[in-house]
């Protein structure tokens, strides 16, 4: 239960259907970071997951795929590491089940109209003040 990945209110991942892997973090840190696996590879595998409703997994693999995938490389611990995946990871999928409004055309006001019209002139008539004068 500890392990397990709270996604939402309505949605916990067991720890079971988590992958970790670890390996050496690239970049400086001495041999501190040449000899320990402080790098998290995170992966949850959606196909065969028994914590999603079908609604939920087939909005997790429009966005992302059969398989989410999430590596933290940030911190020199591989504690903290693993707790920054997991957050990723709980961010990634309760990102992809949110359902985003439809976006509604609409007009623009008369005003909008208006100001947009008026500023087009303005600028025309800067242009026609910069040309050479017509000779007669």
């Amino acid at each position: 239960m500890a392990d397990d990945l709270v996604v939402s209110d309505g949605l916990t991942i067991a720890g079971s259907e988590l992958s970790e892997k670890f390996s050496s973090s690239g970049g400086p840190g001495g041999q501190h970071a040449n000899r320990s696996s402080t790098r998290v590879e995170l992966t949850f595998d959606v196909v065969q997951s028994k914590s999603l409703s079908d609604h939920q997994r087939r909005r997790i693999i429009d966005r992302f795929g059969a398989e989410v995938r999430v590596v933290a490389d940030a911190h020199r611990s591989q504690t903290r590491n693993r707790a920054a995946a997991r957050e990723r990871l709980a961010e990634k999928l309760s990102s992809s089940l949110v359902t985003q409004k439809r976006r509604r055309d609409t007009k623009p006001s008369r005003g909008a109209q208006k100001r947009r019209l008026n500023q087009k002139r303005q600028r025309s008539e800067l242009k026609q003040q910069r040309r050479k004068p017509i000779a007669d």
